[in-house]
């Protein structure tokens, strides 16, 4: 889970129900990145409803502040938990494609050697 995850509500009541899915869905993106990068992220969460021609709007944005990068989404539906649903869609490729960029080359080449060896100590090659 994300440590340092901020919510907060534009002209909507952050609810208990509200806060534990957004926590559900955007505290666990963290499994995407590294341990370093996970102990300094952290995330803010803007909710917000507007009301147009007797129709309502619920727009979700979420910027996430990484070591060298800030990532943000946002998404505007009829419904809060849809586009909750869909940012967290949208994050997670961002988040996969950040992690790609900013890892060790030299490391995983280092694990793919160790799996190939089969972490055995004779030695030996086990396909």
């Amino acid at each position: 889970m994300i440590k340092k995850l901020e919510i907060s509500g534009q002209h909507t009541k952050v609810t208990p129900e509200l806060k534990k899915y957004v926590t559900r869905k955007i505290g666990r993106l963290d499994r995407y990145q590294s341990r370093h990068t996970r102990e300094s992220m952290h995330a803010e969460v803007h909710l917000k409803e507007s009301k147009a021609k007797d129709k309502k709007q619920f727009t979700c944005s979420v910027v996430f502040h990484l070591p060298h990068e800030t990532l943000d989404a946002s998404e505007t539906t009829i419904n809060m938990f849809a586009a909750i649903d869909i940012v967290e869609t949208k994050l997670k490729s961002q988040l996969k494609k950040y992690k790609d960029t900013h890892t060790n080359a030299k490391f995983h080449r280092r694990i793919v050697a160790r799996l190939r060896r089969g972490g055995s100590k004779s030695g030996q090659v086990v396909s």
